[in-house]
């Protein structure tokens, strides 16, 4: 049996908590560039603000883009195209708490790339549409 110092177990330790988290829905994150890195490293890839656009704007054999409720340049409050609730703008730079939790933002990726998609969206999507989103300045 291997005996090692407490420091040298408690650091192993945090390394592997803090890989763990990171696999598992990015729970550290709590900023929008955060979740980017995230997702870009699970992606193993970089992300594309241009593929962002494309994809955020059109359809991908389903009835909605992600633009039929969040709007062709998602600055402004957009309104659910079923319901018509209001929704506030997805651009971080527009609305503060936009990507500042990451069980949040998981959530509706999740939700919404199953209305826009029919599957749960890749990394790299993910990665690519908050990349676009995050060069939309006032």
């Amino acid at each position: 049996m291997m005996h090692f110092p407490l420091k040298t177990f408690r650091l192993r330790h945090a390394a592997v908590a803090l890989i763990c988290a990171g696999l598992s829905g990015l729970t550290l994150a709590a900023t929008p560039a955060e979740l980017l890195a995230g997702y870009t490293a699970q992606a193993g890839g970089t992300a594309q603000a241009a593929r962002g656009q494309a994809f955020f704007t059109t359809t991908h054999g389903k009835e909605w883009s992600c633009s039929s409720c969040h709007g062709a340049v998602p600055t402004q409050t957009g309104k659910h195209a079923a319901t018509g609730k209001p929704i506030g703008p997805m651009a971080p730079a527009f609305n503060a708490e936009r990507f500042t939790d990451a069980a949040k933002t998981e959530k509706w990726f999740r939700r919404n790339c199953n209305d826009v998609v029919g599957r749960v969206c890749t990394a790299a999507e993910k990665a690519d549409v908050l990349a676009w989103l995050l060069t939309l300045k006032p």
